[in-house]
């Protein structure tokens, strides 16, 4: 009979968070380095390098991967023979071990959740409660898998129920690439395949959290049916060309997971989950001893990578820039930007909106303003702002219009693509849409002067900011004639992988 204790389970819990918040898994950051070095793209490359430089960085800083640092998941496997010394229940110790990990004064993370879903949406303020499921297994350890899912990667999830004879391959096929970018390429995809619509649902949230071990599958080869739809799809998924960020190129998934369930004759239940770049799991026993013990990366297993904007980057000074200024960037060139923007996610785009749409005057002024799409983790020690890279801008799709044609903003900042219906808008008001590369959120810090809340303080990591950048480095990717990268490069790169036919009209 192991004895397992209340606080030695918290402690464990806070403790693998804080960890998976700013080290990478290994296995995560030699997949990147390997695709790094075989990439053509050099959009693509660029944007591996950021990833890549970020991720170490937050090593030495112990500071967040991501601006977003998830919402907790926890899979745990209690033996039979363990007996609790807890007055809390499971759940509740999990809980407990979230508030502690995203409070921590060292390293506070963002408190993301929000309660009241279908309603006023508020925010919990402390990250809670996580998402827990529960097994019963024979044995006397408590094993854990636990995981800060995004919410960006997250989104993208998707699931079918497929007619038995219906091909698996050419549905995903079909629905990587309406996915978009959000989900941060190039990470993983987890897929779960039978049991019931829940359950392979399940499945693919835990093969998200398996070792990356592609190359060594390609290496001697499959042994099952399961290894083979991997290896397929690895080769066909990396075919579309989507590639990192959706700039286009070799690769878009570093591995595909796979766990199946016994289904019903009449079903094929199948079920896609991403992990992004900025992937956080860990894994760990209790056998009754005293907390996890977290064993820390070694600095000399992250690659010596550099990153300069190159000869050809373009200064632009947001204080001073003009439409006319705006009109004359190029599709894919990258610009450093250093001056004043504004900032503002979903919540702060509703609240203008209804603003704009009852008359009333706006708490701030756009007028030839850039809005940076952002929910800054908050400062800690001499920090200006905490991690803060881009959220997904499709989400903002559908306030385009208004906020281009009503406030004076020329320009707007986030990560992935734009819908059809934000890029007519840009193209229609001669606006631009920039992109700053997903899971680079420390290295996007580092660019920031300042910062100060401007406007609604109540809506906490959703507020508007000012900040105030210097060298900050985007992508052009929408211009003035409504042209996108997103929409262009895959495309491009699809047709010079080869393997699957592509219409470029």
């Amino acid at each position: 009979m192991t004895l397992i204790r209340q606080e030695d389970f918290i402690q464990s819990i806070a403790d693998a968070l804080q960890y998976i918040s700013y080290y990478h898994p290994l296995d995560f950051i030699q997949a990147l380095n390997v695709a790094y070095q075989k990439e053509e793209s050099p959009a693509a490359k660029d944007a591996m390098a950021q990833i890549l430089i970020n991720s170490r960085l937050c090593a030495e800083g112990h500071r967040p991967i991501c601006q977003d640092t998830g919402i907790v998941t926890v899979f745990l496997k209690v033996g039979m023979d363990v007996q609790w010394a807890s007055q809390l229940s499971i759940t509740d110790m999990v809980n407990q071990g979230v508030r502690q990990a995203y409070s921590h004064p060292d390293n506070v993370l963002r408190a993301s959740i929000l309660k009241d879903p279908a309603g006023k949406r508020i925010n919990t303020q402390d990250n809670t409660p996580a998402v827990v499921h529960m097994e019963l297994v024979l044995g006397d350890k408590v094993e854990v898998e636990i995981a800060a899912k995004g919410g960006g990667s997250e989104a993208k999830s998707k699931f079918v129920m497929l007619n038995p004879s219906d091909s698996i391959v050419n549905w995903v096929l079909k629905t990587v690439p309406t996915m978009g970018a959000g989900w941060c390429p190039p990470g993983i995809l987890g897929i779960g395949i039978g049991g019931t619509a829940e359950k392979a649902m399940l499945l693919a949230k835990e093969a998200c959290m398996e070792s990356i071990d592609i190359q060594d599958l390609i290496a001697k080869g499959p042994t099952n049916a399961l290894e083979e739809l991997r290896l397929e799809l690895y080769e066909k998924v990396n075919a579309l060309g989507i590639g990192a960020q959706g700039l286009g190129g070799l690769t878009t998934v570093l591995d595909i997971k796979i766990k199946d369930y016994p289904t019903h004759a009449a079903n094929k239940p199948v079920a896609i989950i991403p992990n992004c770049a900025a992937t956080r799991h860990t894994h760990f026993v209790l056998d009754g001893s005293g907390p996890a013990e977290f064993t820390p990366p070694r600095l000399e297993d992250w690659p010596s990578i550099t990153w300069e904007a190159g000869a050809t980057a373009r200064r632009v000074n947001l204080d001073t820039v003009t439409p006319a200024e705006v009109a004359t960037w190029q599709l894919g060139e990258t610009l450093l930007l250093s001056g004043t923007m504004l900032t503002g996610r979903d919540a702060a785009h509703k609240r203008l909106a209804d603003m704009i749409a009852r008359g009333e005057s706006l708490p701030v002024d756009f007028t030839n303003k850039f809005i940076y799409y952002v929910g800054p983790v908050d400062p800690v020690r001499d920090e200006v702002v905490g991690p803060a890279g881009p959220t997904t801008a499709t989400r903002m799709d559908k306030f385009t219009e208004a906020m281009l044609a009503e406030t004076g903003l020329i320009g707007m900042i986030g990560k992935s693509e734009r819908g059809q219906v934000a890029i007519d808008a840009i193209k229609k008001h001669q606006a631009v849409y920039l992109m700053a590369v997903g899971g680079a959120a420390y290295l996007v810090s580092k660019a920031i002067r300042k910062s100060k809340i401007v406007a609604f303080e109540d809506l906490g990591m959703e507020a508007i900011h000012e900040f105030v950048v210097e060298d900050m480095p985007v992508t052009v990717a929408v211009d003035v004639q409504g042209q996108s990268i997103h929409q262009i490069a895959p495309k491009i790169w699809q047709s010079k992988i080869g393997k699957i036919p592509v219409t470029l009209g």
